[in-house]
Parts: structure tokens; C-alpha cells; sequence
């Protein structure tokens, strides 16, 4: 796992000013930032096409489904936004100050504190918008599943109880360090390294993920997607240019990722930039066989200076060997007491 220097960590504390906050209305606006009177100009590749290379970050608060006490309301005011960002500015000021207050019982309650290596999201830029969810529309939330699919799902984990922890083969594929739903399609925010750069080149357009150092490809060229019969984690991208927006259509993905039960996810994203720091980032998912219906999200993705860094899973994969022999002593001491 990537530990950031103390002296990163340091740095990055003082950079979290309210000022800095990239702010989003219901959608990103196209007014230039290149310079004060200065019109900005979209840039374009060698090829004709709309540059998207960077490093760039959809590090955000906004969380992917609505929560329930706002109905249906899509969007905050400007002063509901200007207090989110002075909660999360407490939040993180709190927790410098107080070691790490967490919820006990909570995953991050018994994980390390995220700040002593600048790890958390507060100490890096943010997207801020006034969205009050990322999935787009009324409900705000992913649609619910089809009756087929909840009883696929209920099969699945009937049969996966108490087995969890027989081998590495039955931990999720995040704990094995093999994929991460959250690095896309769709792409979303993670709890940290939420960074990713985008290279392009003649037909092909590359996406890499910080988390998990996971890297697309994605052909621009016209070609239809690989036989049906080939899945992949990741999936099967391919991409077009619509005007001044990338978009990147994926199948063939399995039914383990990114969402666990769905047999044929089909992601239509879009990437547009809208000025010199902002690319506008949308997309659309659907099963038939898993959800009642399509459902959409929208979110910004700001540029940040500097790389990425390697994301070390494997090499310091520690939790998955624990989690596994701490399984095998728990079954030993079973055994004895039943031996007695």
C-alpha cells in the first residue's frame, strides 16, 4: 500500500484552504481559466482530437447515492455548498488535532490514520460541485434489482457462507489485489489515491488509475468490441469522438466486477473537456438481467500537478495472508474444544 512522506503529509496540510475548491453548478462550466481576459482555447493532439492528457483527480465528498433525507433534490444552494466545505475543513482539522476520531466498530475505526500519511481526502485537491449525489435523476440512487438477479445474488452468497476464509480464492478481488470496481468503468472516487492520467496517441486513448495501478487501453479506431465469450475485469473498451467528447463503450466485463451478479454490464462514459483544470466526466450503466432500468452519474475531474505513484498491493498484500491465518487458528482452536 502507498505511504506518502511525513513531509508530504506536512505540506499538504496548509493547502486545504476553501479558496482552492474547484466549484461545479449542475453542470461544469465552459468559461476559460487560462488567465484573467483571456478566452481559454480547448487544446488539441497532433491528430486533431481534444487533449485530455494530465494527471487529473475526481477526489470528491459527494457521495454516489442520495442520502434519503434529501428526496429529490439534485443540487445544493451556494450556501449549503459553502458549509459542506467548511464541515469537511472542521472534519479534517478535528482529526490533525484529536488522532484519528473514528466511529468504532467501523472499517476505518480499525484502519491507520488515512492523515499521518496524507492519505486523507482532505489533505488533497477536491472537486468540489454542487451536486448532492453522483448518480444523476430523481431517485439518486441505483435502481433496484430485477427478481432474477436477487435471487442470483442470494444464491451466490448461500453458497459462499461460511467459506469465506477457506483460501485466498474466496476473498474479494479487491483483498487479493487483482481488480478494484471503484477504478472503473465506471470510474469513481476511492477512499484515497483517487488520481488517475490520461495519455493519448494516434487511435488510442490510455487511462490509468493510481488505485491499483490499473491502466485501460482503448482503441479509437472504429473496431468492434471482442467475442462475447471473452471477459475481462475490466472489461472490453473501446472509444469514439463525438465533437469535443471521448466516449468510451465497454462490455465484456464477468460477473464478479465491478458489480458482483451483473452478467452483462454494458458502460457508456464521456469525457469532455470543459476548460484548462476540468474535464466533465459522465456515464451510463445498465443489465436488464440486474437493474429495472439504465442509471446515470456525473461527477468533475480537476487536474492536479504531479505523477502518480505506484500503488504496491501485492508487495504489501499483508492484510490477505493475516486474514487467512488468522482463519486457520481460529479453526484449530475450535477443533480443541470439541476435542475435549
Amino acid at each position: 500500500m502507498i505511504q506518502r512522506s511525513l513531509a508530504l503529509t506536512a505540506a499538504l496540510l496548509v493547502v486545504i484552504a476553501v479558496t482552492q475548491a474547484l466549484v461545479f453548478g449542475q453542470a461544469a462550466s465552459p468559461a476559460g481559466k487560462a488567465g484573467a481576459g483571456k478566452a481559454w482555447k480547448l487544446p488539441l493532439t497532433p491528430d486533431g482530437h481534444p487533449d485530455l492528457q494530465g494527471v487529473w483527480t475526481n477526489n470528491t465528498v459527494t457521495p454516489m447515492a442520495r442520502p434519503k433525507g434529501l428526496g429529490a433534490k439534485e443540487f445544493y444552494t451556494e450556501a449549503e455548498l459553502a458549509a459542506n466545505i467548511k464541515r469537511e475543513q472542521e472534519r479534517l482539522d478535528k482529526n490533525l488535532e484529536d488522532g484519528r476520531p473514528t466511529e468504532p466498530g467501523t472499517a476505518e475505526d480499525v484502519h491507520y490514520d488515512f492523515s499521518q500519511f496524507g492519505l486523507d481526502r482532505g489533505q488533497a485537491k477536491m472537486a468540489w460541485n454542487r451536486r448532492t449525489s453522483i448518480i444523476t435523476g430523481p431517485e439518486g440512487t441505483i435502481p433496484p434489482l430485477t427478481p432474477p438477479a436477487r435471487d442470483r445474488i442470494a444464491t451466490r452468497r448461500a453458497r459462499a457462507k461460511g467459506h469465506e476464509f477457506d483460501g485466498p480464492e474466496d476473498r474479494p478481488l479487491g483483498a487479493r489485489c487483482i481488480a478494484r470496481a471503484g477504478v472503473g468503468p465506471p470510474l469513481l472516487p476511492t477512499a484515497y489515491n483517487s488520481n488517475l492520467q490520461i495519455v493519448q496517441g494516434a487511435g488510442y486513448v490510455a487511462l490509468e488509475a493510481e488505485m491499483i495501478h490499473d491502466a485501460r487501453i482503448i482503441p479509437t479506431d472504429g473496431r468492434p468490441h471482442i467475442p462475447s465469450g471473452v471477459r475481462q475485469w475490466m472489461g472490453d473498451s473501446v472509444g469514439h469522438w463525438e465533437g469535443n467528447t471521448l466516449v468510451i463503450d465497454t462490455t465484456n466485463f464477468t460477473d464478479r466486477i465491478p458489480f458482483e451478479g451483473a452478467q452483462n454490464v454494458h458502460v457508456v462514459e464521456r469525457l469532455t473537456r470543459v476548460d484548462a483544470d476540468t474535464i466533465l466526466y459522465q456515464f451510463t450503466v445498465e443489465d436488464p438481467g440486474m437493474w429495472t432500468k439504465a442509471w446515470s452519474g456525473e461527477l468533475p475531474i480537476t487536474k492536479i500537478d504531479g505523477q502518480l505513484y505506484e500503488y504496491a498491493c501485492h508487495e504489501a498484500n499483508y492484510g490477505l495472508e493475516n486474514t487467512l491465518r488468522g482463519a486457520r487458528v481460529a479453526e484449530a482452536e475450535a477443533a480443541k474444544k470439541v476435542a475435549k
